[in-house]
């Protein structure tokens, strides 16, 4: 597995999470290893203007969508997962990888930002990716922004926030979660190692 490294995330983190439940993964951003994985991981705190202009100065943003193509898994992770969608109202108007088409949009002024802390998970539809994982079941947020898909299909579950979110999306073998499953205890490396 290659956690690509985009200059922004908890890289190590994850790293450890996913060896614990058994892979091998590197965290890189070399094109060769990225070209070269048989999964690929997109994780990332930050801010979304800045994490796409990191990807494009690293030569990455055609390399992920064409790994994606060739029907390499990819899992984003809480700013990796937003990244998967078409823009971003982040800090301005920014073009994302547009993988899921849809925007990302900061909380109503009535909600505290970020979230922070545990909140439940609601699953919509069947997923891979939340198989052997009960619904309702807790995960660990820290964001101020959240996604909103264009097409309901690409919604795996829903968390509630003041208003009700999608906190996991997927499109083909593409699947992102809102949530920190490295930070998520039991259910989280459940999560990864789907």
């Amino acid at each position: 597995i290659a956690i690509i490294d985009y200059g922004m995330g908890n890289l190590r983190s994850v790293k450890k999470a996913l060896e614990h439940v058994g892979f091998e993964a590197s965290i890189t951003n070399a094109p060769r290893d990225i070209g070269r994985a048989s999964k690929l991981v997109l994780p990332g705190v930050g801010a979304f203007g800045d994490a796409m202009s990191n990807l494009r100065s690293f030569g990455l943003l055609d390399l992920i969508k064409g790994r994606i193509r060739e029907g390499i898994p990819l899992l984003g992770i809480c700013l990796g997962f937003q990244l998967l969608f078409s823009r971003s109202e982040e800090g301005g108007l920014h073009r994302g990888l547009d993988i899921i088409p849809g925007n990302v949009r900061r909380f109503p002024p009535y909600r505290s930002v970020p979230q922070i802390g545990w909140n439940q998970v609601h699953i919509k539809r069947d997923s891979p990716v939340m198989e052997g994982v009960p619904d309702s079941s807790f995960f660990y947020f820290v964001h101020s922004y959240y996604v909103d898909p264009e097409d309901e299909s690409d919604i795996v579950a829903m968390t509630d926030y003041g208003i009700d979110y999608a906190s996991i999306a997927s499109r083909y073998n593409t699947f992102g979660v809102q949530f920190h499953p490295e930070k998520s205890q039991d259910l989280g490396l459940r999560v990864l190692e789907n």
